[in-house]
């Protein structure tokens, strides 16, 4: 972390729980390369009531802004003053901007940061190509599915343990979306192009449906390479980690908590590395 003083333009990220995330390392690695009087700190309420007590403090100019991550992503776009569409479509927000009236802006970068990771790592597969199945329901498989669906992909499959979050999403998202239970999986992988895992936890499903191109990302990133995505590197699917999603949302979140957009550093190798230290 670069050094700051009294007058440091200070943001975070917000989540329960949040020593895990890698966006302090990040974001501070940007901040000591753009040589800013700035800090960015991890924040973790016990519970909703405490996130909208900070919510409320930070109004009074005590933060310049929040990433938010889970599970206070929903929360956040209710709190704001002044949603973004983005944000008002998927339905949550990952980004509180506070203004020095008072205001609270949420946009949501997530989607940006999928898209992004796909042109990073798979480069060759067009994400308009075919259907999607998302696995989740919660604030990140809302903006996934927001963003997707704004920028063409055909359909939207949402896959959950519980088909009634799914429908709900669905009914929310409108547009060329489906619900479906997990037990109901098979069925939705049946002729996908891509597929999005935006869960934690849960056994690794079966990929048989897939089409033999189609390509499959991780939202988690902790392990890197997790289960379901070694399972589709072994199926010869093109695969996409969390990690370069986290720093594609990453991205447009910097410029808008530190006023310029952030150096070009190897930012990658200092989230690999504090998550080496991390065990």
């Amino acid at each position: 972390m670069s050094a700051f003083s009294g007058a440091a333009r200070v943001a975070g990220v917000v989540g329960r729980p949040i020593a895990h995330s890698l966006s302090p390392a990040i974001h501070n690695a940007w901040i000591a390369a753009a040589g800013l009087d700035a800090v960015y700190v991890p924040l973790a309420p016990e519970d909703e009531a405490g996130f909208d007590r900070l919510v409320r403090a930070c109004r009074g100019g005590v933060l310049a802004g929040l990433n938010v991550t889970a599970p206070f992503k929903e929360r956040a776009l209710a709190l704001a003053d002044d949603p973004d569409p983005v944000a008002l479509r998927a339905g949550s927000a990952n980004l509180l901007i506070f203004h020095a009236d008072g205001a609270c802006e949420a946009r949501s970068t997530d989607g940006q940061g999928l898209i992004a990771a796909f042109a990073e790592q798979a480069p060759g597969h067009d994400l308009m190509g075919g259907p999607t199945v998302i696995l989740g329901a919660g604030g990140a498989a809302r903006a996934a599915a927001a963003a997707l669906l704004d920028a063409g992909v055909p359909e939207v499959r949402i896959v959950n343990r519980t088909q009634a979050r799914a429908e709900e999403l669905v009914f929310h998202l409108k547009g060329p979306t489906h619900a479906f239970a997990l037990a109901e999986a098979a069925r939705a992988f049946d002729g996908a192009w891509t597929l999005v895992n935006a869960a934690v936890g849960g056994p690794t499903p079966p990929l048989d449906g897939l089409r033999p191109d189609a390509a499959v990302m991780d939202m988690n990133y902790r392990p890197l390479r997790t289960g379901l995505l070694r399972a589709a590197e072994a199926a010869g699917h093109p695969t996409v980690d969390g990690l370069s999603m986290l720093i594609g949302q990453a991205q447009p979140s910097f410029e808008a908590l530190f006023g310029q957009a952030p150096p070009a550093i190897d930012v990658r190798a200092v989230a690999l590395e504090a998550m080496e230290r991390a065990g």
